[in-house]
Formats: structure tokens, C-alpha cells, sequence
């Protein structure tokens, strides 16, 4: 495999965190987000996901983004009777997005982003040695 190929799987590496990073930084950005009438749903956690294709030009395995889907998780309350979006009993439903796991993905989407830019680095440094050798 050439140095060409390996920044080509690195990037799809590269796309897919960073999807990865976009979908939770909308569920950390509605993590407080509540029902807007009484009743209704808030916003319901998303979820990203990737399936791995193989790609024959390249002749490996590449990571593809797939569908972002919502999780099916049950809202939790929050006893607020005066919310307009107040159940009879006061309890409101509040978005099923638990900040710390959010951090804890995010933390882990960051990791392999900067795993694959670590091989888009190195495979760069690689490519510009040799243009240097062969200069000489």
C-alpha cells in the first residue's frame, strides 16, 4: 500500500469523527432542552453511525458515515409545575442526552481524530523525505 492510499483511508477516518463530533456537540447543545407544550417531546437524543465498505481502487477497508438515528431511550422528569409544558402532575419531560456520556463520546470521537490525523502527519512527513532524498 503507497503513501497516497494511506492518507485516502486516513481521511475517511478523518470524516467520520468528525461527524461523530458534530452529532454530539448538537445533543451537549439541547442537553437542557425541554418540551415546548405540555404533552409534547423534547429533543430526543442522536446517535451517529458508520459502516465500514470496502473500497477496491484503494483495496482496503474504509469507514463510511451512515444514518444518524435517534436513540430510543425514555425521557426522564423534572418536577417544574409552573413550565408551561407541565404535565397535570407538574413533571415536565426533559431530553434523554445525558451530558458526562456526551463528554465521554465526544472525548473518544476526539481520540481517533487525532489518531488519524497523527497517520495524515506522519504519511506527509514520509512523502516529503523522499522528495527530499530525491532532490539530491
Amino acid at each position: 500500500m503507497d503513501l497516497i492510499n494511506s492518507l485516502k483511508i486516513a481521511a475517511t477516518g478523518l470524516r467520520a469523527q468528525s461527524s461523530r463530533m458534530r452529532v454530539i456537540s448538537e445533543n451537549l447543545a439541547n442537553a437542557d432542552s425541554t418540551a415546548k407544550i405540555a404533552g409534547g417531546d423534547p429533543y430526543r437524543r442522536q446517535l451517529a453511525t458508520f459502516h465500514s465498505d470496502f473500497d477496491r481502487e484503494l483495496n482496503a477497508n474504509i469507514v463510511e458515515v451512515g444514518r444518524v438515528k435517534e436513540d430510543a431511550s425514555e425521557f426522564s422528569t423534572r418536577y417544574d409545575p409552573g413550565h408551561p409544558a407541565a404535565d397535570g402532575e407538574g413533571y415536565v419531560k426533559v431530553a434523554n442526552v445525558n451530558s458526562l456520556v456526551e463528554i465521554m463520546d465526544m472525548r473518544d470521537a476526539h481520540r481517533s481524530y487525532e489518531a488519524n490525523l497523527n497517520i495524515v502527519k506522519s504519511a506527509r512527513s514520509m512523502i516529503q523525505r523522499t522528495l527530499d532524498i530525491l532532490r539530491v
